[in-house]
């Protein structure tokens, strides 16, 4: 099902792209493809920067299991995918930082979310295109398999920093906090 799904916004892409409108050749039109992931992706990486602003500095050495990264190392490991994949998506080189206290990991992560932020800014007809040379080779060497577009490494930053946030949130309840998801609202 989940195959058949992407599929489906694979193939209805291209006829998106070429549509004449103004709003869809400035990228600002709020139905496009790369429209719909961001706001999934402005979602998840808003929650993802409101707990790591919440969870307090003694906290980030914190794991719920030894085998398991530390709160500090799971945002860690968000900005650097995020680093990653929004790179991937602009052609750019992967940078991979290594930060361990929480102003840090914090610094690295509002980076991170300024780089998405422009890689979310590509318009369908950008995002299409297969990753470029450089990209392509950062793909393989992660182990991401047959390099895709950048449309496909948004798409991947969007699913990694909701599959992350999902983490984020045990270590929360562990720690008798209520994640930013589960808090009311004004």
């Amino acid at each position: 099902m989940k195959k058949f799904a992407f599929l489906a916004v694979l193939l209805a892409l291209p006829a998106a792209a070429q549509s004449p409108g103004p709003a869809r050749r400035s990228g600002a039109d709020s139905s496009s493809a790369v429209a719909d992931i961001r706001q999934l992706w402005v979602i998840a990486s808003g929650y993802v920067l409101a707990a790591a602003e919440a969870m307090p500095d003694s906290a980030y050495a914190f794991k719920p299991a030894p085998e398991v990264r530390s709160f500090g190392q799971l945002i860690g490991h968000v900005a650097n995918g995020q680093q990653l994949l929004c790179g991937m998506a602009l052609g750019q080189s992967p940078v991979e930082t290594g930060p361990t206290s929480k102003a840090e990991l914090l610094a690295a992560l509002k980076e991170s979310n300024a780089l998405c932020a422009g890689a979310y800014a590509l318009a369908d007809a950008d995002a299409t295109k297969p990753l470029n040379a450089t990209a392509q080779k950062a793909w393989a060497a992660n182990g991401f398999g047959t390099p895709r577009s950048r449309l496909y490494a948004l798409m991947m930053n969007a699913w990694h920093d909701n599959e992350h946030y999902g983490n984020i949130v045990t270590y929360m309840r562990l720690r008798g906090m209520v994640p930013p998801s589960s808090q009311p609202r004004p």
